[in-house]
């Protein structure tokens, strides 16, 4: 697997991943030397096939200056005429059917199973977890997180303290996300009693996130990383959805999981990431899905 420095820490201890290839290409590794150098890494390596999930003309490049012989990638990538196949990309698909289909073939059978994404924490990310977790008061509430973070500001759902204080009183909460995240989960603190909260935003690597979700009853997420790395561990999931929709192929993937939206706008979806700020400025697509809303929705898969 050929990466970006922070996909390979997250692939740790993977069965089915037999080397990690780091390439930091805005990093230490950018530019021409950095390209020469990954394509001999390859090139040495003599692999007889390559799949191109990431589909742009750098990565097709690299793929054909290694001499690799069978490349395989979508008909929509940029990289497409360096390819020696090309499977078709199809939008009605989640994403990871689409990587099914892109190493498999468009014939191949599809199970649930086989789509939802794995990840194997190891006695590191269980340990770094255990000792967040060590002052937690054990008063029998089970852990539940939130993941109320988005490097996209309109996929930030701005109820979740309301959310929050309303699953005090059942849950143990936990925060989860990104160091930039602690405002959000400062807001989330005071709304809920500082009591009731366990941030962990800014203090676990992604696998040691995905092992601390294993452990929790439920996720409430933006559409955002933990969405996925909940898919990853099993963990039921709520996924909050805006500006994007769960149709362009990245929803959740746990085996029980529920979609939190407002289906009466006919401005969704937006963008296809989701814009810093609302086109229409209104923002009713997450102004307009309520606390109670969503609450009925984590009750119900936890139930």
């Amino acid at each position: 697997m050929v990466t970006t420095p922070a996909a390979a820490a997250l692939l740790a201890n993977h069965p089915a991943v037999r080397t990690r290839i780091p390439y930091d290409k805005h990093g230490a590794e950018s530019g021409i030397a950095g390209m020469v150098s990954l394509i001999g890494r390859l090139r040495n390596a003599n692999y007889d096939a390559a799949y191109f999930a990431q589909g742009s003309i750098r990565s097709a490049a690299i793929g054909f200056a290694a001499r690799i012989g069978r490349r395989v990638g979508f008909d929509t990538s940029a990289g497409r005429l360096l390819y020696t196949e090309r499977i078709a990309h199809r939008k009605d698909e989640h994403h990871a059917v689409r990587l099914w289909r892109l190493a498999a073939g468009n014939s191949a059978a599809l199970t649930a199973d086989a789509m939802r994404p794995q990840l194997f924490p190891g006695a590191s990310e269980r340990e770094k977890v255990d000792r967040l977790l060590r002052d937690v008061p054990r008063d029998g509430a089970k852990l539940l997180a939130l993941a109320p973070g988005s490097i996209w500001g309109t996929k930030r759902w701005p109820h979740f303290p309301a959310l929050a204080s309303r699953l005090a009183p059942l849950y143990r909460l936990i925060t989860v996300g990104g160091a930039g995240d602690a405002p959000l989960a400062q807001e989330i603190a005071s709304a809920a009693g500082v009591e009731r909260i366990v941030d962990a935003t800014g203090k676990l690597s992604l696998l040691e996130s995905a092992e601390l979700l294993r452990r929790c009853a439920a996720l409430v997420t933006n559409d955002s990383a933990p969405l996925h790395l909940a898919s990853a561990m099993g963990t039921p999931t709520v996924a909050i959805f805006g500006p994007t929709v769960p149709a362009f192929g990245f929803g959740p993937l746990a085996p029980r999981r529920a979609i939190a939206e407002v289906m009466t706008l006919n401005c969704r979806p937006c963008s296809s990431h989701g814009p810093q700020t609302c086109p229409l400025g209104h923002f009713k697509c997450m102004k307009d899905l309520d606390a109670q809303q969503v609450l009925d929705q984590v009750l119900a898969l936890t139930a």
